[in-house]
């Protein structure tokens, strides 16, 4: 009876020593293999975001350059023509998590090398696209040379998407999140929070190091909040829902128009810049230009917004954005809410500064379908004073945008509206 305890006890002790070494290892294992990717892809997306400031400081000083946009994007095209294929941005990414794709090592060059040239000549794109990709492919590259199996392949793909997020914006906490979010709305892959968290710090403070320091913006004369101020709150989130469904309708919208009366991508990208060209010179503002962090800094910090700044930006993204032009439609879209709640707040009665940063967390809302990440990204760009504005303003956004996404890939997993499975595609 002894001996069998006792070889009960060694059976037992042996067991739970194996659990704890498993788990240690893989701690160690992923520790190790994020901070590896949060440098390489800190380093790379620092000298991006370093290279997008030296462009667009040089375009606001020659403003000649623009008139240059044609020749910049039919550039573009004849890279993505004879160096790489035709890939679907942000899209192929998510894909890849969810194994149906691939994400090249090339795919970190070109669209680099193409968002700068977007950027420089004036095109109205944002940055996020760029900075997910460059990290999706050189963690999807990280695992192929350790040689990961398929599983762990994508949590390196989803490390290296928060490093080059966290790395660009300066928002660590948002950066690990997103890349859990954004695939499948209603499932968060835990899996990869650990790695995401670590390679999102390290190269936070990578690009810190680099001279690449996080946006702030001061949000002043946030009111106490009461049943009053609230239900305003509501119908800027309303408006703010709306909106986002606008944005990704005008999107999808040119996209078919493109399809059928421009098929050949040269034509395309040289009708399409044009078109921004004329468009902007009849309003007489560079305003749109780029991503438009000007617009964001005097909505949020100033409560000043043009009635209609968010239309014309809306506009002149899509034109880009769809006609063969790389950078991303996220900072646009948080232009376009800071922009909207701008006015809104102005209308209600409400404090525009709070409006205009509650407006850019709700439209980032509507656009990703990612409230988790929203909520973080106001918290981490704004402080947490308003955060009563800002619970309100994503969580109506998620609720009222529906099924429409930046994302054709990215797949509803969970109903916005009951508790029930559903596994739907969104809406583009």
């Amino acid at each position: 009876m002894n001996e069998q305890r006792s070889h009960r006890r060694t059976e037992l002790l042996q067991y739970y020593s194996m659990r704890i070494w498993r788990d240690i290892s893989n701690l160690i294992k992923w520790m190790i293999l994020a901070v590896i990717t949060g440098c390489v892809t800190g380093a790379v997306s620092s000298l991006f975001a370093r290279a997008l400031r030296l462009v667009t400081e040089y375009r606001g000083e020659n403003h000649w350059i623009f008139f240059l946009l044609p020749l910049s994007g039919i550039l573009i095209v004849f890279l993505y023509q004879k160096i790489g294929r035709e890939d679907g941005g942000t899209n192929q990414v998510l894909s890849t998590i969810r194994s149906q794709d691939d994400v090249p090592l090339r795919s970190a060059p070109l669209i680099f090398v193409s968002t700068i040239l977007t950027h420089l000549t004036g095109g109205s794109a944002g940055r996020e696209g760029a900075a997910i990709q460059l990290g999706g492919s050189i963690g999807n590259q990280i695992g192929r040379w350790l040689r990961l199996d398929k599983e762990d392949s994508h949590v390196m793909v989803m490390c290296g998407m928060s490093a080059a997020f966290s790395a660009v914006f300066g928002t660590p906490m948002a950066a690990a999140v997103f890349s859990m979010e954004v695939v499948s709305v209603g499932v968060m892959y835990y899996a990869a929070l650990l790695p995401c968290v670590i390679a999102s710090l390290v190269a936070s403070e990578f690009a810190a190091g680099f001279g690449i320091h996080p946006e702030n913006f001061h949000v002043t004369g946030i009111p106490e909040f009461t049943a009053v101020t609230g239900l305003k709150m509501i119908v800027v989130a309303v408006g703010c829902a709306v909106v986002s469904i606008l944005f990704c309708v005008v999107l999808h919208a040119v996209s078919r128009i493109c399809s059928r009366w421009l098929k050949n991508p040269y034509v395309r990208v040289a009708v399409g810049a044009a078109a921004v060209i004329i468009i902007t010179l009849i309003l007489g503002t560079t305003d749109y230009m780029g991503a438009g962090n000007e617009l964001i800094q005097r909505a949020v910090e100033e409560g000043s917004a043009r009635p209609l700044d968010f239309l014309w930006k809306i506009l002149l993204t899509a034109i880009t954005m769809r006609v063969g032009f790389r950078g991303g439609e996220i900072v646009p879209s948080l232009c376009i809410g800071a922009t909207f709640g701008c006015v809104m707040g102005q209308l209600l009665g409400l404090p525009a500064p709070i409006c205009a940063a509650s407006g850019m967390a709700a439209l980032f809302c509507g656009v990703t379908n990612c409230p988790v990440t929203s909520v973080l990204i106001a918290f981490e760009l704004f402080g947490f004073q308003g955060v009563s504005y800002y619970l309100i303003a994503v969580a109506v956004s998620y609720a009222v945008s529906g099924y429409y996404s930046l994302y054709r890939d990215q797949t509803i997993v969970y109903s916005k509206y009951k508790a029930r499975y559903i596994n739907r595609h969104t809406r583009v």
